[in-house]
Formats: C-alpha cells, sequence, structure tokens
C-alpha cells in the first residue's frame, strides 16, 4: 500500500470514546449518531447485509438488565467520507479504570452531561481521567429540552471541577424546559428547536436569521443575545491549539432523546476532533503513521457471543496498513502471529475485514495469547507502553460455592483478570495462597460474581478482607514493606508490585517515615 494512501486513510479517521454519568443520554447519543450517519432508518434499527439488527451498544444482559453501560463497545461507521470509529464507554466510576484503557485507544473524548444534574460527584473520576490523559474533549450538555440548570453555572462548574475550560459553540434560547433552539456563535443565527416522533428520524433543522428570531422569540432571544456577548467579552471561544492540548472544551447543546443538536455534535467531532497522529513508542520515539503495520491491544472481552464462547481482543491501529491474514509479531513473547480472524465491530456484532489504517480499531478473535497492553507489529520492533492498571479501592476475596467448580473457577478467575473485570492480586512468594481480588468500585465485584456464575457456571461467595489502601510499588521497597505489620505485597497480571495498608494511617506513617520508599498512586487525578 502507497504512503500517500496511508496517510490520506489515516485524516479520513475520526477515532473517539463517549463518556458521561449514567443516565445522562450517552447510550441515547451513541445509537443517533447512528441514525445521523446513515446506519438506521429510525432509531434501533441498523443496517446490515444479512438484514437488520439491533443498535444498542450496551450488548451485556447485565447491562440491558439494569439500563447502563458495563462494557465499553466499539461501533465504526461512516460519516461524511470520513470512518468513525466510537467507543461507548461504561458511565460509571467504579469502571473507571475501564475507560482509562478506551481512551488509550481514541484521540479526542466527547463528555455528555446532563442539563440538570451538571458533573456528579459519583462519577466526577471518569472525567478526571480524561483530564488526567490531555484528551481533546468535546462537551455536550443533554437534555436542554427539560428543566435543568443555567448554562454559565454549568461552564463553572466544568472549570471548577476538571480545571476544562468550556467554549461554547452552540447556545441555548430559552432555559431548560423551555428550550426554543440554538444561536450558533459561527454564524449568529438561530436554530429552531424542532421535535420529531419519538426521536426516531433526524430533526429538521430551521435556520433563521438574527433579526427575525428577535421578533420571534422575544425575551428569549435577547437574554440568550447578551449571554452569548458576554461569552464573547471574556474570551470563550474555540481555539484548536487549546482544544487539542487538552486545555479547553467546544460546548454544544441539545437534546439527544429528540435528536435536536446531535448533528451539530457529529459534524464537529469530524471538522475539530482530530486525525490520528504518531504514537509515542516505550523508548520515546514515535511511529510515523506510514511506518510498517503496528497496534496495541486495549481491551480483552470474552463471551460477547454466548452461543460461540469466544475471546475478542481489541487493538488500535497506530501505523501502516493491516490486511487480514498478514503475519506479523507478538511483541512481548517475540514469535509470529496470524491476524486471519480479524472483524470490525459493531457492539456485538461483527463482520469479517479484510483491511485497516492507523485509527481504526478492529477485533481480533480468538486470540489467547493476547493482553491488555500488547503491542503487534510489522517490519522494526516497536513496543508501545503499557497500559496501567489502577492501584485497587476494594479488596475482597472469592471461593466458589461448590467445590466441584474449582475448575470452572479457576478458568473465570483467570479470564476476568485478563479482562481486566478485577484484578486478581497473587502473592509471589506462596503461589498456592489464595488471591485477593481488587476493585476501584462495588459494582466490579457484582459483573465478577455475576459473570463466573452465569458464563462459567461457578457461583462464588465474596468477602471483604481487611485491606483498606493500596500503593505501587518496587522490589527493593516491597522487602521493606513485608517487614512491617498490617501490611502485604501482593502481585498483579503484568508484574505490578501492590503495597497493602490495613488503614490509610499505617500508609501514611509509611510513607511519611521512608520517604525513599516507592509507595505512589498509578495514575495521578484530583481524587
Amino acid at each position: 500500500m502507497s504512503v500517500d494512501t496511508i496517510i490520506a486513510e489515516a485524516q479520513r479517521r475520526r477515532t473517539f470514546a463517549i463518556i458521561s454519568h449514567p443516565d445522562a443520554g450517552k447510550t441515547t447519543l451513541t445509537e443517533k449518531f447512528l441514525l445521523y450517519a446513515g446506519q438506521v432508518a429510525q432509531a434501533g434499527a441498523v443496517k446490515a447485509r444479512g438484514g437488520r439488527r439491533g443498535a444498542r451498544s450496551d450488548w451485556m444482559v447485565m447491562e440491558q438488565d439494569r439500563g447502563i453501560s458495563i462494557a465499553s463497545a466499539v461501533m465504526q461507521f461512516e460519516y461524511r467520507d470520513h470512518v468513525v470509529n466510537l467507543l461507548d464507554t461504561p458511565g460509571h466510576r467504579d469502571f473507571s479504570e475501564d475507560t482509562y484503557r478506551v481512551l488509550a485507544a481514541v484521540d479526542a473524548a466527547v463528555m455528555v452531561l446532563d442539563a440538570a444534574k451538571g458533573i456528579e460527584a459519583q462519577t466526577l473520576k471518569l472525567f478526571e481521567v480524561c483530564k488526567a490523559r490531555d484528551m481533546p474533549v468535546l462537551t455536550f450538555i443533554n437534555k436542554w429540552d427539560r428543566p435543568g440548570r443555567d448554562g454559565l453555572e454549568l461552564m463553572d462548574q466544568i472549570e471548577d471541577l476538571i480545571g476544562l475550560r468550556t467554549t461554547p459553540i452552540t447556545w441555548p434560547v430559552g432555559p431548560g424546559g423551555d428550550f426554543r433552539g440554538v444561536i450558533d456563535r459561527r454564524s449568529g443565527d438561530f436554530v429552531r428547536f424542532t421535535r420529531t416522533s419519538r426521536g426516531a428520524t433526524a430533526a429538521p433543522e430551521e435556520i433563521v436569521t438574527p433579526e427575525s428570531a428577535a421578533t420571534d422569540e422575544g425575551d428569549a432571544w435577547h437574554h440568550a443575545a447578551e449571554e452569548v456577548a458576554l461569552l464573547d467579552e471574556i474570551g470563550a471561544t474555540h481555539d484548536p491549539k487549546t482544544f487539542l492540548a487538552g486545555e479547553t472544551s467546544p460546548l454544544f447543546v441539545g437534546s439527544a432523546l429528540t435528536n435536536f443538536g446531535v448533528r451539530h455534535l457529529l459534524d464537529a467531532v469530524i471538522d475539530l476532533a482530530p486525525s490520528p497522529s504518531p504514537r509515542e513508542t516505550r523508548d520515546g520515539s514515535y511511529r510515523a503513521l506510514d511506518d510498517p503495520f503496528s497496534a496495541f491491544v486495549f481491551k480483552v472481552q470474552a463471551n460477547m457471543d454466548p452461543s460461540h464462547r469466544d475471546r475478542v481482543a481489541f487493538m488500535r491501529i497506530n501505523s501502516g496498513y493491516f490486511e487480514r491474514g498478514m503475519q506479523v509479531t507478538h511483541e512481548r513473547l517475540g514469535k509470529p502471529f496470524s491476524t486471519k480472524f480479524a472483524t470490525s465491530m459493531f457492539g456485538a456484532e461483527r463482520d469479517t475485514v479484510d483491511e485497516g489504517y492507523p485509527g481504526d480499531v478492529l477485533g481480533l478473535v480468538n486470540a489467547s495469547d493476547l493482553r491488555i497492553g500488547d503491542t503487534l507489529y510489522d517490519g522494526p520492533k516497536v513496543a508501545f507502553p503499557p497500559i496501567p492498571r489502577f492501584e485497587p479501592e476494594l479488596f475482597w476475596s472469592a471461593r466458589p460455592l461448590d467445590v466441584s467448580k474449582s475448575k470452572q473457577f479457576r478458568k473465570g478467575l483467570d479470564q476476568l483478570d485478563e479482562e481486566g473485570v478485577v484484578q486478581v492480586l497473587r502473592d509471589l512468594d506462596a503461589p498456592t495462597a489464595s488471591p485477593v481480588l481488587g476493585a476501584v468500585g462495588q459494582m466490579q465485584f457484582e459483573v465478577f460474581a455475576h459473570r463466573l456464575e452465569f458464563e462459567f457456571g461457578a457461583k462464588v461467595e465474596l468477602t471483604p478482607t481487611s485491606w483498606v489502601v493500596a500503593r505501587r510499588t518496587d522490589a527493593e521497597t516491597a522487602a521493606e514493606v513485608r517487614q512491617l505489620r498490617g501490611t502485604r505485597v501482593l502481585g498483579s497480571l503484568d508484574g505490578t508490585l501492590f503495597a497493602l495498608f490495613d488503614s490509610t494511617g499505617r500508609l501514611s506513617r509509611t510513607v511519611a517515615d521512608n520517604p525513599e520508599w516507592l509507595l505512589e498512586r498509578v495514575v495521578e487525578t484530583a481524587g
């Protein structure tokens, strides 16, 4: 494949994630993107070669039962002659580690907020994780057709809580619950809000001149125009440089349920979000887009198709041309790897894919040797930085309720550890000792127990342990920590050592008494 073709195809790619708190409308927005991209004739029905299929990005039974996103999903589609790789992330802070892994594979993110709730405390960590990666973020204030908070107040909250300065591109006319439409600050025109029946089809957009809007909308228009003038005065205007640096965020307003504002946002993904760029490697150099093929694995998911009990490794292509069936090198194992079972993903649905370019996210089916963070490459050797696993915040033990299911329990334990559902922490000096399960949040344990029972046939009993806090450490410090009371050192799948403490006070005293010891957070956020 020619260099010009690879560069041109990379420039057509937009690879981004959607993040939000539960019930902000993230999954609804995802499905409306598909509507506007022509993947559906009506919301909820997706085009497929063999007929029609559901548009749900929440494919796991537990997700559908609870109405929340638990596992990240990948969907690829075309819009305006661009290839869009959309990654729908879990919508709860308990899965912030999964969100972090997804953010390692994208070039931008869309942050969805509920106009009435803004940034909620229990999901603040999701947005802190996004900020920690200096990720370019577009902000969508959803549900403006319902009563909500003041727009300027929401802007202040975003800046105060996560340090991201918003630069509105569309601004609401009429308060939440009395939504008239938006002012497009790029043109000054008024785009009138129009409902569609059950939000099943694209919302008509009536473009109105400022003069006509002032006459038709009266006080609502004048109030919005005054706020826009204030935004101009304080310099809250889109700046590509600060946006790409993760310092400012273009802001859009709308209603995903009724489809209003969805096109504005999807167009902004194409017009403002960056295309793939050279990726930094483990040695600090950069892999150019037109270098030979390279990719890294950021997610592993088993049993997406229960009838086949398969295992899919998701890879982000960083450079070169990918052709299904090509032989590449598995960097960690140093051996050849076949890519004949490559697929493009659409939630739980998949199609065989024959080629890929930088920015594409593809699935490798039944690639049992692949783990999160692995690099695949062709040509000169390359390795991309590992994806760190968060230090656990909760520590539980698990045992099968039926000892005859011990084999299934161990198989499920290993699989869910590889997927990152929980971290299985083991005593490297005593391999036969019972492991400790580590998680960022309680819901991870619920998913772990549910999947062990229904996918592996091993119902489990989970019990909290005495450990309350962990910090990443190294072998030298670990030897010292093991001498202290109320501590334990355990290792995770990727070889990371964690020092566990039975109280935050003991951790604080240990750090104060031994400043030279390595006891650190894995990913620094404001939390």
